[in-house]
């Protein structure tokens, strides 16, 4: 990837951004194994300062208990955090389990709902978890922003934003509607391949270089 010899203006890193991260991420699966927007909700909420792959490793063990909120909502709570206690924040996670299950199925009849403020309202869930669920499991346009996003996206220049909030904001701003919930997907790709926390401070990987090719100093993140 060809750096030009001075910084690009927004609208071109933006194009740069789709550009690459659609050569090297045609296809986006999403990281956390699930057979429906339950257990990819439950899934998520796990997720949670935990790394997909340790939820992977965790979730199999869970769905032995129950995969459905009509079972998980009789599973005593000790169960649920005896097996989810690998993910971390175990009583938190366990309880908010087991009640959203149960208002899963006294409110919506069991089904996931696919409004965003009603996943809100589920214990355990916030707006990036819900923001997943109805990109990932109902195809509805999205843009979840975790830390990781946050950094890239102020690494990049797309942001100026001290929080996801704002930082959210400002990606549904630059890129087009049909294109967040890949484009989420494929951030994180390259967030974990070429831009982790360590690896690049906005002046090593690929896209950092062609995006600001006479950056010298590291690129501080606002917090998110």
């Amino acid at each position: 990837m060809a750096a030009p010899t001075a910084a690009p203006k927004k609208a071109e890193r933006v194009a740069k951004v789709l550009d690459e991260l659609e050569r090297l991420y045609p296809t986006t699966p999403v990281p956390l194994d699930h057979k429906d927007p339950y257990t990819l909700l439950v899934a998520v909420l796990l997720s949670a300062q935990c790394t997909d792959e340790r939820v992977n490793q965790v979730t199999p063990g869970l769905w032995a208990l129950a995969d459905n909120p009509f079972d998980m909502m009789h599973v005593p709570v000790e169960d649920i955090k005896a097996v989810v206690r690998p993910c971390g924040l175990a009583p938190r996670k366990s309880q908010a389990i087991s009640d959203l299950s149960r208002i899963l199925v006294e409110k919506y009849h069991g089904e996931v709902p696919q409004d965003l403020a009603l996943l809100e309202e589920l214990p355990g869930v916030g707006h990036k978890t819900a923001s997943v669920v109805v990109s990932q499991a109902f195809g509805i346009p999205a843009f979840p922003v975790d830390t990781h996003i946050h950094r890239l996206a102020q690494r990049w220049g797309l942001t100026s934003g001290k929080n996801v909030v704002q930082t959210e904001k400002d990606l549904k701003r630059l890129f087009p509607e049909e294109k967040w919930n890949k484009l989420h997907l494929q951030i994180i790709f390259y967030g974990r391949e070429y831009c982790t926390a360590r690896g690049c401070d906005g002046t090593v990987c690929p896209l950092c270089r062609w995006c600001y090719p006479n950056r010298k100093r590291a690129k501080k993140t606002l917090k998110a």
